[in-house]
């Protein structure tokens, strides 16, 4: 099995935004936790950057250095972490930004809080009907979007590719040594396919989706096949806490996520973070996990007050 290489001091250029690397790890006391012999640990790559937090940094740092500086287009909802992230370090290292947006422009006027803050970030904001954004890989949509906006570096949706699976091994090389499991959201499938490729022998990764479908796996086998060559590290996926689908929440899951603010004092973000907590809690009840396990929980964003609220509705 290949192993993942070991992670770099960081893209020239994007140090100057002062990542903090590693990030930290933070051992909680939850009953939930302890009755089972299981220790909770709280990786919390929320803290890497105040604009590019957690996944958003692993996955976007290796795709702007290969972008040198060039325009960079990417896809997104309209509640996008990832398109929100991709404008602030547009912002803030001084590169164009264009954002292809699901759904009908004129449907999203006036803009939702995620996309007012991409567009006061600089990001130009494109909008397609569902039927484009589907075929959005397809080499004729690109050529046109490209004839639109020039020559840019695009970066697949969620930022999800080789470069970004090889970025997010180095939060497996952090987690070495330090947890018998490492669970972390899944949207897109990068960062499960770098975290599983950096942990060592013996660790395991858990993938928690955050939308129905089942093709995750699929999607984690395929980017780790570009990114290492094959299939890298012990990871496994439990689909059964989606809560509905993507950017979908249930009162019963901001009654939980409120719960675990009140014990721990952590923010905790609903459509992403919030979906693999309720997950562990559910998993160390079931003995999941062997009393003496640790196990390591990846916050991988901070709350949105506004993107969350509205995300709880049915639409």
């Amino acid at each position: 099995m290949p192993d993942a290489p070991a992670p770099s001091p960081g893209p020239p250029g994007l140090s100057r935004l002062r990542p903090v690397l590693p990030s930290p790890v933070r051992q909680v006391e939850d009953e939930r936790f302890t009755r089972h012999g299981v220790t909770l640990l709280l990786k919390r790559d929320d803290l890497i950057h105040p604009d590019l937090p957690g996944n958003k940094w692993r996955k976007l740092a290796p795709n702007l250095l290969a972008a040198a500086g060039r325009p960079v287009l990417t896809f997104g909802g309209a509640y996008s972490n990832h398109l929100r992230a991709t404008a602030a370090a547009g912002r803030l290292l001084g590169f164009r930004t264009i954002g292809v947006v699901r759904g009908d422009e004129l449907a999203h006027r006036p803009l939702n809080p995620s996309l007012a803050r991409c567009a006061a970030d600089g990001m130009r904001l494109h909008f397609v009907d569902r039927r484009t954004y589907r075929a959005k890989t397809d080499p004729v949509v690109l050529a046109g979007l490209l004839d639109v906006h020039g020559e840019c570096e695009i970066v697949p949706e969620g930022g999800s590719n080789a470069l970004a699976a090889r970025g997010c091994a180095a939060l497996g090389h952090e987690l070495r040594g330090v947890a018998d499991v490492a669970a972390v959201a899944c949207g897109t499938g990068g960062s499960l396919a770098g975290l599983a490729a950096g942990l060592g022998p013996g660790q395991r990764a858990l993938g928690v989706p955050v939308l129905r479908g089942g093709f995750l796996g699929d999607a984690v086998r395929e980017l780790q096949q570009e990114a290492f060559g094959g299939p890298a590290g012990d990871w496994w996926l439990d689909e059964r806490f989606h809560f509905g689908g993507y950017a979908r929440t249930t009162p019963a899951l901001h009654a939980f996520a409120q719960d675990f603010e009140d014990r721990h004092g952590l923010p905790v973000e609903r459509l992403y973070v919030a979906k693999m907590l309720h997950a562990l809690t559910v998993l160390a009840e079931e003995g999941a996990f062997p009393a003496g396990s640790t196990v390591a929980a990846v916050i991988t964003g901070r709350p949105d007050t506004a993107a969350d609220g509205q995300s709880a509705s049915s639409r």
